[in-house]
């Protein structure tokens, strides 16, 4: 009996998990880099903060999604911990609009939402006909799990050993402890919610014992979170524990008002609603609401708590860190929402050793310093190292299922690792002049070493707009970057010229010349794969329209 109960109910469960899965992910798939955007652009007020919180989570469908992509950022140092506090607050109130829409028990109408998410899914050839599809489909599941799992409690409640138990269920505390549990295992407030809705709504528990489960199920709903600040920093593992801290917290003040006041709370309760679901559903929201209005004001003090907890400073990345790996990689927060920001931050880490030592490589031209000369080899093993690990690394995303602008931005991606790599290749090679200067005893003239500085400081200027406009996705500085490649590319010919006159006029010797005139191309190459950083992102955009074009005609 108990068996052919709880199978259709566990059938039941995973309708209903995969379909808030199918959900969540196709909506982050067709919108999550732009809602992920909006985050990271996101102002220090805490009230912005929160009302984008609130957004995010109920467009994802989860506090836990939108938690640990906000751990990922705060690792990245995308996110400040007083931004995240204000983010978290506001996921908690997002997660509530999954038992709000249970509540209304759409289950008679989900097959419609199923059949007309297939037909699109299947015969559509709009991608963004396909994404909403998608999205209805989930619905569609969803309901029609929590359809079965009805049915199933239905009979549940004639199960001797089940009313048993649940009429057992009278500790306040325990109630609380048993939600966590549960929450945690099943990695979503929501579900549980949803699943305790449906029980109430049976009739296998009753109220007041269910408002207790429910600020359980706050506290297991940080599980996620904390499991992804293991990995992460210092201030990663801070901002896991403002969800925690704060779920803990505002738990305890309403067990204080419960305790004192559960037949008022459950008077209201009975005022606003239709039936003992929507009850369930409204607490949950009202709970929720309840705790960050008088928590919001406290967010500083929760950040310093979360210092207590964590205490001291972490060494800070230091990009110039041999073989080692600072945003990407076993060692630390790995989320599909931020694999691509990652991605980006490492990049931007291997261009700026790629310009500190193509600096490096220049000056021990001049002054044919050994040690810079050989430091320039270090550096370019560790860039070959950089470029070996992060194409790995994309190859290894592009198989998974990231937001739809991710995707289109990973081949480019591959190309941003190429171009930082052939700039790397040309601080090796004027190192190989330097060494070769050296040995030879060849010099430079004064003009000579002039020119090549002046040339030098155009391509520096360069490189570090176009790792500004790659690493932020702000063209601000296109124009210059266009300005400056056309003038490098008018300056190598114009020093190329006068290179020649010199050797005519015997001012200079043929080993100098030749050494002058291959560092000088280098440059302007150097210079050209600059300019492919900062036209890479962009590149990839106007290619992903062509290419919608010619898919939905």
């Amino acid at each position: 009996m108990i068996v052919s109960v709880l199978l259709p109910m566990v059938g039941g469960l995973g309708l209903f998990l995969y379909g808030m899965r199918l959900m969540g992910d196709s909506i982050e798939r067709a919108a999550g880099a732009k809602l992920r955007g909006i985050l990271e652009k996101i102002t220090s007020n805490k009230v912005v903060g929160m009302l984008l919180g609130v957004i995010f989570t109920a467009a994802i469908q989860s506090s836990s999604a939108c938690t640990v992509l906000v751990v990922s950022f705060v690792n990245s140092g995308l996110m400040t911990l007083y931004q995240a506090a204000g983010v978290i607050l506001g996921a908690n109130i997002g997660t509530t609009v999954t038992s709000q829409l249970v509540s209304f028990n759409l289950s008679e109408i989900a097959p419609v939402f199923l059949i007309v998410g297939v037909l699109f899914s299947m015969f559509s050839k709009n991608q963004t006909v396909r994404k909403i599809a998608d999205i209805i489909t989930g619905f569609g599941v969803l309901f029609l799990g929590l359809s079965q799992m009805s049915s199933s409690m239905s009979v549940m409640k004639d199960v001797a050993i089940v009313k048993d138990t649940l009429a057992s269920l009278t500790n306040p505390v325990f109630a609380i402890i048993v939600g966590t549990v549960l929450t945690a295992i099943i990695q979503s407030s929501s579900v549980t919610v949803s699943i305790l809705l449906l029980m109430v709504n049976q009739g296998l528990i009753g109220i007041p014992i269910s408002l207790y489960v429910i600020l359980g199920c706050n506290i297991g709903a940080c599980a996620s979170a904390m499991l992804a600040g293991i990995a992460g920093n210092k201030d990663a593992k801070r901002a896991a524990l403002i969800h925690l801290v704060f779920n803990i917290w505002g738990t305890i003040y309403m067990y204080i008002i419960l305790t004192f006041g559960m037949a008022q709370i459950v008077a209201l309760l009975e005022a606003i609603s239709e039936n003992p679901g929507r009850m369930i559903a409204n607490a949950h929201t009202l709970f929720k609401v309840f705790q960050v209005a008088v928590l919001l004001p406290c967010t500083g003090i929760i950040v310093k708590i979360t210092y207590l907890l964590v205490p001291g400073e972490d060494e800070g990345v230091n990009y110039r860190s041999k073989f080692q790996l600072q945003y990407i990689g076993t060692k630390v927060i790995f989320s599909p929402a931020t694999a691509v920001v990652d991605a980006i931050k490492e990049l931007e880490r291997m261009a700026s050793l790629a310009s500190e030592n193509i600096n490096r490589a220049m000056n021990a031209l001049i002054t044919l310093d050994e040690e810079d000369i050989e430091e320039v080899y270090e550096v370019e093993k560790n860039i070959n190292f950089l470029n070996h690990e992060i194409t790995n690394y994309l190859v290894k995303i592009n198989q998974l299922n990231l937001p739809v602008d991710d995707v289109r931005q990973i081949g480019a991606l591959f190309h941003v690792a190429n171009d930082i790599e052939r700039i790397g290749d040309h601080a090796e090679n004027v190192a190989d002049s330097a060494k070769l200067r050296k040995e030879k005893g060849v010099t430079f003239s004064s003009d000579a070493q002039r020119e090549m500085g002046e040339l030098l400081d155009m391509v520096n200027n360069l490189i570090q707009y176009a790792i500004e406009i790659f690493s932020t996705d702000n063209d601000k500085h296109m124009g210059d970057v266009e300005d400056l490649e056309e003038k490098i590319d008018k300056k190598e010919r114009e020093l190329q010229d006068k290179h020649i006159e010199r050797l005519q006029r015997n001012e200079c010797t043929p080993e100098a010349g030749m050494i002058f005139s291959d560092v000088i191309s280098g440059l302007e190459r150097v210079a050209d794969h600059a300019t492919n950083l900062a036209f890479a992102i962009r590149d990839s955009e106007l290619e992903d329209k062509r290419v919608k074009q010619v898919v939905n005609r």
